[in-house]
């Protein structure tokens, strides 16, 4: 086993893939799994919205915008419809780059290096406080001239520091060139989407788990998207992110997509 793979503390991925209804995962993970749903009952929810939200958002960029080229930073372990397997349902000669710096999932990597012939899948070990190597490392396969969708769907709630999240972003969507988008999921507490209850549900993750999140308020996640035009809706609860269910439940994510002009 990978030394860096620790089974006695409860870890995100692991913890997301439980969630989702995965088998990736150590009874430690499901011990904590179930904790923090006791906390907050909704949060299975909320990362099956998370993953349809990114279905949503990249066959969006593939059939309508053109996008053929995704970024993918913190994409968690493999499950259904990860990013390739949607852009290249709609355009098969779109290339990926994933990117993850958790051993566990490094090891389940060769699960999303299936790409359609025509088009590249490619992954990356590096840390998403890192976006200098980052972008080195998928430049070898990114053409970084051309439109890149970079997508951050629940991982800027681990860099704690708000002023190097949005640093973070800004040194991401520099690199690329108009035309780009950004693609965005963030938990909150604000009591318009039901988030009081990931109060006591993050402070308990804090404790038991890793790595360390943080929740942001609506302005703060509108910060990242500074300087970019948003896409309708604009900012909302990730379920309800161009949902064909007008009933679609709301959950404490925010979601968003910004295209660089």
């Amino acid at each position: 086993m990978n030394d860096r793979i620790r089974t006695d503390i409860a870890h995100n991925a692991r913890v997301w893939n439980y969630w989702l209804g995965g088998k990736d995962n150590y009874p430690v993970d499901r011990a904590v799994g179930d904790q923090v749903t006791g906390f907050y009952p909704s949060i299975g929810e909320v990362a099956r919205a998370d993953r349809a939200f990114l279905g949503r958002a990249v066959t969006h960029l593939a059939a309508e915008a053109g996008v053929r080229q995704f970024l993918d930073i913190g994409t968690g372990l493999p499950t259904a419809d990860n990013t390739h397997e949607v852009a290249q349902r709609v355009a098969p000669d779109a290339r990926i780059v994933y990117v993850d710096n958790d051993p566990i999932v490094l090891t389940h990597a060769r699960a999303l290096l299936t790409s359609a012939p025509e088009g590249v899948t490619e992954y990356v070990d590096a840390d998403a406080h890192d976006p200098e190597k980052i972008l080195a490392a998928a430049g070898a396969t990114l053409d970084l001239s051309r439109p890149v969708a970079v997508m951050m769907l629940g991982i800027l709630n681990f860099v704690l520091d708000t002023d190097e999240a949005r640093t973070i972003v800004r040194a991401l969507m520099d690199a690329v060139p108009s035309g780009s988008h950004l693609v965005l999921t963030h938990p909150t507490l604000e009591p318009e989407l039901g988030g009081e209850g990931n109060k006591a549900a993050m402070a308990f993750w804090n404790e038991n788990a890793t790595p360390p999140i943080t929740a942001r308020s609506r302005a703060e996640f509108a910060s990242f998207l500074e300087g970019l035009d948003l896409l309708e809706p604009g900012i909302v609860s990730c379920s309800r992110w161009r949902s064909t269910s007008e009933d679609a439940s709301v959950v404490a994510q925010f979601g968003a997509v910004g295209r660089k002009p």
